[in-house]
Formats: C-alpha cells, structure tokens, sequence
C-alpha cells in the first residue's frame, strides 16, 4: 500500500540527503553573515560582549552535548530483549483516541477512488462508530469497531485513514477482526509505514486484501539492500513466497510468462519485479483472507517485528477459536486494568510463522531498514492495484459495468463502484481490537559477561 503524498524514484535518498545538506550549509552562511553585520549595530564592547556571550553558550553547548551523547551511549547498552510488556490496547470507545483521522485524496501512488474524510464528517456519515453487541464467542456483551465508507454525488466514496499517533522501532501488532472489508474493486490494509520518509524507513503491510483475494500475504516494502534471497530457510515460514512473471521484456517490452521468479527482494525498484512490489509472503491456506475469514466469524493476525532476534514473522489464525491458549489469554486480559494479572503473550508457542523476514546482523537486510513507523488502517476502492486488476480478476462485473466497451480497467472498476451496488456493504471493518506489545528493554548477557 504506497503511503499517502508520497512519489518514489531511484534517487529519492540521495536527493533528500542532499537537501538536508544544503539546508544545512544555508543556515551556516545565514549565521555568519548575521554575525558578521553586528558592527553595524553600534561599539566596538557591545560587539566584545556579544561575542563573550556566543562563546560561553558555544561552550555549554557543547558540554551539554558531550553530556547528552554520554547518556545516549549508556542507554543504547540496553536492548529490547526482554518479554513482552503491553503498550496499547486499542478496544471500544477508546480505540480512535489512539489516531487520527486523515482528511483528504488518496495517495498518488494508490489514487483509490475515494476521499478519506475527518473524523467529525465520518461519525456524521455513520461510518465510524463502537457498537455493542453479543460476542458470538463468549457470549458477553463487547464494543466492536465499526469502519465502512458512503457513496457521493460525485463518484468517489468517502472513506476512512486511521493513522496511529505513537511510532514504533520493534514491537508486536495484534489485530482481532471479525470482519474485513471484502469484494470486487474494494482494497482494504492495515500496515506500519513512516509516509515522510518512505521507503527508507520502511513498510509492513500486515492485512491487505484486493478484489475478494482469499489467501493472507505479508509484505515488506524498502530502499535498496534488502533481500532475502538464501536469508530463509524453506522450514521458517509454512507459506511461500509470492512468485512473479508477465515483467515486460527489458529489450522488447513483451510480457515475459516463460520465466518466473520469487518476490523476495524487498526494495521498492529490485529488477525482475513489478514496482512496488517489495518482498511478498503468500499464506498455504486458501480461507485466511476476505470472505472465508468472515464466514469463519473472524480471525487474529499477528506480527511480530525483532530487529534483535533478527527477524519480522506473521501468523494468521482463522477461525478465532484456532488461536493457541497464550492468544488467547492474552487478549481476554489486554485490558485488565491490574497489570499483573495480564497475560503476556509469547510467539514461540504460537507455531511456525506463514511469514519469516530475515533483519538484522548477517542477512541481507539491516534492521535500519525499518523504523519510526505507525499503525494506518484504510479502505481505498479501485486505483492502480485493484483497479488496474479489476476486469482480470472480476470478469463477470466488469462487462456488465463496461457496456460501452471502455478499454480502461480503472474506469471500468470506478463506474463499478460509482453503480453503489449491494455487494459493497460488504466493504467494513469490525474490529475486537488491536493490541501492541514491546519487549523490556534490558541489557544483553555478553555486555554484563564483559564487565564482569
């Protein structure tokens, strides 16, 4: 899911390095000529002064530098290496309190056919609320988030952005839906990304369904030298990784289906992918997506990003009630308020992973490939993946729509959507909740082997 605002070129770093750099070099000719125009201001012991003033600030600027940098030094001995300790738990009325609204177009990259709107229209829209009803699971009385999009005069839908406040480095990200948006020109995510330095920061796309597609996939989309090509093993993940084929010809611009190859080289421009594609890991089970997880009453997704056990993993449990106990257990009490009395959760007894990314220290991914991102939950329609993909992957509404014959599939996929037909009110979230966990941070055995 490309972040909004944001375009991407084989140069974007380079450049942006260089800007920063020539902003930075700007502000320093700015404070010498300032300095330099002080004598036009009066005598030569104002000037004395001043100057005696900038040196001792200079001075306990740089102490207090020298300071910070020591504090820094100190605290980055401590590692998250510690169990997991619970830092949000996004259930009922409190759950938008953890975002924000994004008001506007969707992104270029995506260019969905909708407008995300504020968070006072989407509540006056009726298409963000908490309701309570019956947990067909327990049977108790739960606050479920409920997300869903209107038609407009205008052809677009109004629908929802959520982007998360707080920013992560490494953590644990549990979504519990019962219900995700599903169907033909209908492209719903929920993904970490940082927008404002994207792809250098990185992009996880945990949940992301295009055009009724059944089959969970996890992808990873970065800057360059990031692969996990002879990184993973076949036995760390039950899935497999998405395999590519129709690239274009470099030569004759022919689509290529005699040779096919796996996504697994996450930069956003790798050769011998499609744009954008990063690296994609495909569930081995057809039901852990869309309609099959809704029928199934729902299902938990799950992804655990440890840049110090060097590795991203995701698992998908559909029906809820196949969760392993630890899962369970640990979102019956997130919201305990007696912390002790929370179960912590703990991926190794969960099984092997459907996704294995490997990060860090001797693969073919530093972990600085991804950090400060936040939680974006969003229901785009149409664009360039669904849209594009539309009269492929949906045939049968795709020529009802297309009675002109309109050799376009987005604008066959939008007058698709424009018709305001019943099969969108399947296109909403609900959700139980979502959950993130950090690991303690603490400091690791070999540094206390060596001080000791």
């Amino acid at each position: 899911m490309p972040p909004r605002n944001q375009s991407y070129s084989s140069i974007e770093e380079s450049s942006s390095l260089l800007d920063e750099s020539h902003h930075h070099h700007a502000q320093k000719k700015m404070e010498l000529k300032s300095a330099s125009s002080v004598s036009d201001y009066g005598d030569a012991s104002l000037w004395k002064r001043r100057t005696s003033f900038v040196a001792i600030a200079a001075a306990l600027a740089l102490v207090g530098k020298n300071i910070l940098q020591y504090a820094l030094d100190k605290s980055s001995s401590l590692k998250p290496i510690g169990p997991y300790r619970l830092v949000e738990a996004q259930e009922g009325h409190k759950f938008f309190s953890f975002y924000d609204f994004y008001d506007g177009p969707d992104s270029i990259g995506s260019a969905g056919y909708n407008m995300y709107v504020s968070e006072e229209k989407a509540v006056e829209l009726d298409i963000a609320k908490v309701i309570t009803e019956t947990d067909p699971l327990s049977g108790d009385p739960v606050d479920f988030v409920h997300m869903s999009s209107a038609p407009t005069k205008k052809g677009p839908r109004d629908s929802i952005r959520l982007e998360g406040r707080r920013r992560f480095d490494h953590g644990l990200f549990i979504l519990d839906v019962r219900h995700q948006p599903d169907g033909c020109g209908v492209w719903p995510a929920f993904w970490l990304t940082d927008e404002a330095a994207w792809p250098r920061n990185g992009e996880v796309d945990i949940l992301e369904g295009v055009n009724g597609q059944t089959a969970a996939k996890t992808a990873l989309h970065t800057s360059d030298k990031c692969d996990m090509y002879a990184h993973v093993s076949p036995w760390s993940m039950t899935g497999d990784w998405e395999w590519v084929t129709g690239i274009p010809n470099q030569y004759t611009g022919e689509p290529d289906f005699k040779s096919a190859k796996p996504a697994d080289n996450c930069w956003v421009m790798a050769q011998h992918q499609w744009a954008n594609e990063g690296c994609t890991a495909v569930h081995d089970r057809n039901d852990t997506l869309g309609a099959p997880v809704n029928d199934n009453g729902g299902g938990v997704y799950a992804l655990e990003w440890d840049p110090e056990n060097k590795a991203i993993k995701s698992w998908v449990f559909s029906p809820v009630q196949d969760m392993p106990e630890n899962l369970i257990d640990a979102i019956d009490t997130a919201g305990l308020e007696d912390e002790s009395k929370r179960v912590m959760p703990n991926p190794h007894s969960w099984g092997t992973p459907y996704a294995f990314f490997a990060i860090g220290e001797e693969t073919g991914c530093s972990a600085d490939h991804f950090k400060n991102m936040r939680i974006v939950f969003n229901l785009a329609f149409c664009g360039t993946v669904s849209g594009n993909r539309f009269t492929r992957e949906c045939p049968a509404l795709a020529k009802i729509v297309n009675k002109e014959g309109i050799n376009d599939p987005v604008q066959t996929c939008n007058a698709y959507v424009e018709s305001d037909p019943e099969a969108l009110d399947e296109a909403y979230w609900k959700i139980r909740g979502v959950f993130v966990y950090e690991r303690e941070l603490r400091k690791p055995k070999k540094d206390l082997t060596e001080k000791n």
